[in-house]
């Protein structure tokens, strides 16, 4: 493993002198003070741009510099951080990376922005939605950028596509011969516990790639260093890390005073994010997960479902959830237009609440209570599961608890691997 500490911000000791920085910086480096900020957690993280910024951008110093970013990479104050690095004389922004979605955000799921100029700043933007390997390491080197930062806020799931983009560039910096830095944000549903199966390297696609769990519990720097050293060992990126400051382990979005962006049309809010990890499953069947409403897998449905699904679901007596009997009629995605059955699920105590345990459950149920169920005819499921054995086994007749203890002995695995990552208490 080939890992830069030089430039690694570390969470301690230099909080004060970057905090002083900042406190001197001039109007286009400046960043709100730490008492301002939205929800409990009054201001109290400062995410990884954050902390580069009161830095004087210190780690990009003599540095060309290309971003891969989307909406979501804003600073406290909601202005988004290249609009603030594109004039700051102490940086030399050149180059923007958009993923899926686009750069501003303006793609649905399954789409990008493609090549053209920022209007806002002028700045080239350049398409890495889909692309990996050579390719986008290609990009990379016709971009002409020294260092390569990436900013994205991420939603907690395997199958959540901005990790994978994440892995992508890690990969192609490493070819193209640049550094790579990773400012970190908020795993939004905490990083207290890797949850689900473990993907099965056969079943590796954009929606997962290499060998974590369905929720990693993880952030995007924790995330950069476990992939650069366990899975691209053999050519590792040039990796820096900027650390954030103020934020625990079980915390909970709400909790770290910063603004929630959408990080993709259909994650509208942090309650999208807690559900997603274990409802995103649907996307794998022939049910409604929700898309083309205001609640996005929180609603689930299909026509011809009744009350008797959130019943069944009911009577299980899942820690921290409940399910309403719903209605619904999406605007987009499957069942557009029409009025269709199913639950809305309602997470009472998040404490306890198990995402992907309650996701399996709501399967098991639905197949049980709905003669019309069936999975996708591209066994999308296995895709997102990583692995035949979710799918097959529910198939079989398998209960909640038999799917759930059949990957106990792969998440242990991997949650000894994960150990060795984690930057925060």
């Amino acid at each position: 493993m080939s890992l830069s500490r030089r430039g690694l911000l570390a969470a301690g000791g230099a909080v004060g002198a970057l905090a002083a920085t900042a406190a001197s910086a001039g109007p286009a480096g400046a960043l709100p003070s730490p008492g301002k900020g939205h929800g409990a957690g009054h201001g109290r993280v400062r995410t990884g741009f954050d902390r580069l910024a009161a830095d004087g951008y210190t780690l990009l110093k003599g540095q060309r510099v290309g971003i891969v970013t989307n909406p979501t990479g804003i600073t406290s104050d909601v202005r988004h951080i290249v609009d603030v690095m594109h004039p700051d004389e102490r940086v030399n922004l050149t180059a923007v990376f958009g993923p899926e979605h686009g750069f501003r955000g303006t793609a649905q799921a399954g789409g990008s922005e493609g090549r053209y100029d920022d209007p806002a700043t002028g700045l080239p933007v350049y398409d890495t939605y889909l692309k990996s390997g050579q390719t986008l390491a290609d990009v990379f080197t016709a971009s002409g950028v020294d260092t390569i930062v990436f900013d994205i806020q991420d939603a907690g799931a395997r199958f959540y596509t901005y990790i994978w983009t994440l892995y992508d560039c890690l990969e192609a910096a490493a070819l193209a011969g640049k550094r790579f830095v990773v400012l970190d944000r908020p795993n939004p549903v905490t990083g207290r516990a890797a949850l689900g199966p473990v993907l099965d390297p056969a079943f590796g696609t954009f929606v997962g790639r290499r060998e974590i769990s369905q929720a990693h519990g993880m952030t995007v720097t924790e995330l950069a260093l476990l992939f650069n050293a366990e899975f691209l060992a053999e050519r590792p990126a040039e990796l820096e890390i900027v650390k954030m400051s103020g934020w625990s382990r079980s915390d909970f979005f709400d909790a770290t005073g910063l603004p929630w962006v959408p990080p993709s049309p259909n994650m509208p809010t942090p309650d999208t994010a807690l559900v997603y990890s274990g409802t995103c499953l649907f996307e794998g069947t022939n049910l409604s997960e929700g898309r083309g409403t205001t609640r996005p897998f929180e609603l689930l449905g299909a026509e011809g479902v009744d009350h008797t699904w959130a019943a069944a679901a009911n009577a299980l007596d899942l820690p921290g959830v409940a399910f309403r009997e719903a209605y619904f009629a999406p605007t987009f995605s499957k069942f557009q237009g029409k009025t269709v059955g199913g639950v809305q699920v309602h997470v009472q105590d998040r404490e306890v609440f198990d995402p992907v345990r309650t996701g399996i459950a709501l399967l098991v149920t639905a197949k049980r209570t709905w003669s019309g169920f069936a999975w996708r005819p591209d066994n999308w499921i296995d895709k997102l599961t990583g692995n035949t054995r979710v799918r097959t086994m529910i198939d079989a007749g398998a209960d909640t608890d038999e799917v759930v203890g059949a990957w106990a002995q792969d998440l242990a695995a991997f949650r000894a691997v994960r150990k060795r990552y984690l930057q925060y208490r």
